[in-house]
């Protein structure tokens, strides 16, 4: 990408796909982080991140994996709308678990249980992380649920972390699946990047590919950002990638409003941003 040498970058600084080398502990995502951690050290229940598509969910997952030690062992389901045997099948192999295709879900059970406890005896413990858990099928939280009975006379043998959008609350409201929701002991609900964190955010992110150079984004344009992508990271990468395309494209060095107002016409799921200075009133003709 010729704007890299442009700016001095070694990679692109905001692709959308999660990369932990990335990560941004503004106060949300390391308040969840904290939450994610302290609530595995606590050992019981199930763990809920919720939060609005392009907030962070997925990174912040593999950085909670990234963080854990040696005594864990991890096991990652990205697309859980699965019947409950594929997820039991899933899950086997996350864990390392011998299982024929034709194993029936009785075994699948049996086999899982058996690498449960081999992992106790080797004082390790196991987290199960599931992204987009809103695309769940009933059935399948309610086996996830009856997983998480299996125990020691200590402790878990298993913990389950659910991330997703927030109609993943709409569905844990369901009558049938009460006893799951009465086991969530921890949640938090991610939120946007506040105005002050879109520029701080925007400098770690050029910080990470290489640039070294003067501030880029100018104030006036760190506010169209926040305002316009309403301080989803993810819409803050779309806007700052394309910002940075018409700046090198004028052979600029610094990202100006009229860059960034440009970039937010350009993308459809961005928030229009007004001219905070026009006057909001409607003229009104004069009675006679």
């Amino acid at each position: 990408m010729n704007y890299l040498r442009h700016f001095g970058l070694r990679e692109a600084p905001f692709g959308i796909t999660p990369d932990t080398s990335f990560f941004y502990p503004c106060r949300s995502t390391q308040e969840a982080l904290n939450t994610l951690l302290v609530a595995i050290a606590n050992g019981e229940g199930f763990i809920k991140i919720t939060g609005e598509v392009g907030t962070g969910k997925t990174l912040l997952c593999r950085k909670f994996l990234a963080t854990l030690d040696a005594g864990w062992v991890t096991a990652y389901i990205p697309n859980p709308s699965l019947e409950p045997r594929a997820l039991l099948l899933a899950l086997v192999e996350e864990l390392g678990a011998p299982a024929d295709a034709g194993i029936d879900q009785h075994r699948l059970l049996k086999e899982i249980t058996r690498a449960l406890l081999d992992r106790a005896r080797e004082k390790k413990r196991v987290v199960l992380c599931m992204d987009e858990s809103q695309a769940m099928p009933l059935e399948t939280l309610e086996t996830v649920r009856l997983l998480t009975n299996l125990e020691t006379e200590k402790r878990k043998l298993l913990q389950v972390v659910l991330f997703g959008q927030p109609e993943l609350d709409r569905k844990l409201a369901t009558e049938s699946i009460r006893q799951l929701r009465q086991r969530i002991i921890f949640q938090y609900d991610l939120k946007g990047l506040d105005g002050g964190e879109v520029g701080a955010y925007f400098a770690h992110r050029l910080g990470v590919a290489g640039y070294a150079g003067q501030p880029m984004l100018s104030p006036g344009a760190r506010r169209v950002l926040h305002r316009a992508s309403r301080g989803v990271p993810r819409l803050v990468n779309i806007l700052a990638h394309k910002s940075l395309l018409l700046v090198y494209g004028e052979g600029g060095s610094r990202i100006e409003t009229r860059h960034a107002r440009t970039a937010v016409k350009d993308t459809p799921a961005a928030a229009p941003v007004r001219n905070w200075w026009w006057p909001s009133f409607k003229f009104t003709r004069a009675a006679d």
